[in-house]
């Protein structure tokens, strides 16, 4: 009853529901009552010629269940929630019966789960049980945004390469999973200048991963590029510290090419993942943390 506004409808629902119920035996003892009948046994009213209305009695099996089963909804009514804001005297709510059963199926995982707790990812990556486990974890987790082969898409990082934005290790991976992560670039064309500086920039940006560009704008947008350099570095090559890209690289995560980076600094970025620690447990978190480390170290990984 927590979406009503005041403990007025409280009671409305409550005294309908009352009033239904005690409406339902009120409702037998009309229909079990008997009228007057003709010699026939009929209660008298005839149609068209030989329809006739009888007055048989309602069998008595079903006026007891029907009596039965108010009884019973009254009595539900008084151990579970449904009069109004009433809690019932058993206390149920489904939030407690849905906590309950998470943790009866974490305490059920527990014993699955135990032979991988304290190793490091290095050596989950080498077990077969434990990546068959992580697999499954990362389909059902993971490859709506990152796809089945881990490999990304536009605006979705791919977990197969060592290009990692906030750090490749198993502890920081393991550390994204947990938290998620907010990736945001403001607006930077004021910053820089604004106008043909943008366009400029962009080219210089291109030129630092040897895609074709126009070097002359490229050599007047390296002077503004130091707006930029706060975050990406002096050599473009991005601080893992705070997310930002490497731009050096050829494979770009937004789209290529100098319309898509001119979009971007015009107008800014802002991505996130989502935090999975409400939705896994700790062990869950480690084993999967070890499988997305072993797709982009093979070698490593034994595979």
């Amino acid at each position: 009853m927590s979406d009503f506004f005041n403990h007025g409808w409280s009671v409305f629902v409550a005294a309908v529901t009352v009033v239904s119920l005690i409406a339902c035996l009120w409702l037998l003892i009309v229909a079990s009552r008997r009228v007057p009948m003709a010699d026939d046994g009929s209660t008298g009213h005839v149609w068209d010629g030989d329809l006739k209305e009888m007055n048989n009695p309602l069998p008595r099996w079903w006026a007891v269940l029907f009596v039965v089963t108010v009884f019973a909804g009254g009595g539900y009514l008084a151990m579970y929630p449904g009069l109004g804001s009433h809690p019932g005297q058993l206390g149920w709510t489904s939030e407690r019966e849905f906590q309950d059963e998470q943790a009866k199926a974490r305490e059920a995982m527990a014993a699955q789960y135990a032979p991988f707790k304290g190793q490091p990812a290095e050596a989950l990556a080498k077990d077969t049980t434990a990546m068959g486990i992580g697999e499954r974890l990362f389909l059902n987790n993971c490859a709506a945004c990152h796809g089945s082969d881990a490999r990304g898409s536009k605006g979705f990082p791919d977990l197969t390469d060592r290009d990692w934005l906030y750090g490749g290790t198993p502890a920081i991976i393991e550390e994204t999973i947990r938290k998620g992560r907010h990736g945001m670039m403001p607006p930077m064309a004021e910053a820089i200048g604004g106008g043909a500086n943008v366009s400029n920039v962009a080219n210089y940006v291109l030129s630092l991963s040897g895609s074709p560009h126009d070097w002359v704008k490229a050599m007047d947008g390296k002077e503004k590029f130091a707006a930029c350099a706060a975050c990406h570095g002096v050599g473009g090559k991005g601080n893992p510290a705070l997310g930002a890209p490497n731009l050096t690289d050829k494979v770009w995560l937004h789209g290529w090419g100098e319309q898509a980076i001119t979009q971007i600094v015009t107008q800014g970025k802002s991505s996130m993942m989502p935090a999975h620690e409400s939705r896994l447990t700790d062990e869950q978190i480690h084993v999967l943390a070890a499988y997305v480390w072993g797709l982009s170290n093979g070698a490593a990984a034994g595979r």
